[in-house]
Parts: C-alpha cells; sequence; structure tokens
C-alpha cells in the first residue's frame, strides 16, 4: 500500500515562498504520476500540477504558470512543489497524489496524502 505524507506547509506574507514536500512510502513511486491538488474552505478540490513517472512531462494549471514549480527525486521517493510569489487565493489545503498515468481529474487517482494547509496573508 502506498502512502503519502505531506509537510512544508505554513503561512507566509502575499509574494512569499513555501517549498511543498511528499514523502511516499512503498515500491511504486518511481512508476507512478503524480499530482498536486489544492481546497479552499467552501470550495471543491482542485487540480495545481501533475508529473510523469520520470519527471520529463508537466502540466501546471494556468493559475500557478509562472509561479509554482512540480518536481521529482526518484531516488528520495518524494515529490515537490515550489511556490514562488504566492497570493491569498492560493490559501488552500495541499495535497499531493498518485497515479498510473497523468491526469488533471482527482477522481483517477488511487493514492492521496491527508494534505498540507498554505496560508497567505495580504
Amino acid at each position: 500500500q502506498e502512502q503519502l505524507v505531506e509537510s512544508g506547509g505554513g503561512l507566509v506574507q502575499a509574494g512569499g515562498s513555501l517549498r511543498l514536500s511528499c514523502a511516499a512510502s512503498g515500491r511504486i513511486f518511481s512508476t507512478y504520476a503524480m499530482g498536486w491538488f489544492r481546497q479552499a474552505p467552501g470550495k471543491e478540490r482542485e487540480f495545481v500540477a501533475a508529473i510523469s513517472w520520470g519527471g520529463r512531462t508537466t502540466y501546471k494549471d494556468d493559475s500557478v504558470k509562472g509561479r509554482f514549480t512540480i518536481s521529482r527525486d526518484n531516488a528520495k521517493n518524494t515529490l515537490y512543489l515550489q511556490m514562488d510569489s504566492l497570493k491569498p487565493e492560493d490559501t488552500a489545503v495541499y495535497y499531493c497524489a498518485a497515479n498510473r498515468v497523468m491526469s488533471r481529474a482527482d477522481v483517477e487517482y488511487d493514492y492521496w496524502g491527508q494534505g498540507t494547509q498554505v496560508t497567505v496573508s495580504s
């Protein structure tokens, strides 16, 4: 059973940066595509970014292009999300997820972490 644990969330001022990590246990991390999603209070969970199993292909939502970078280190079984130029509207619980193929659809992901809170103050 694959387990995912996010870390790195916190409180930051607008314009600041945070780096989220997602540590994976199990034996399938390096063969699975990974994604980041977020859910703000009162809103549905939304896609942020995804990366292929080898790290060569990435997708990002238009709202984070030019500000967020998704990457992975398969040797460390870890997924990252570098978030720069943060805005108050980026405030949400951020989740990492694993899937056999890259997808923007959360319903297609097999494994999920518990989430980490990111709060951006204005």
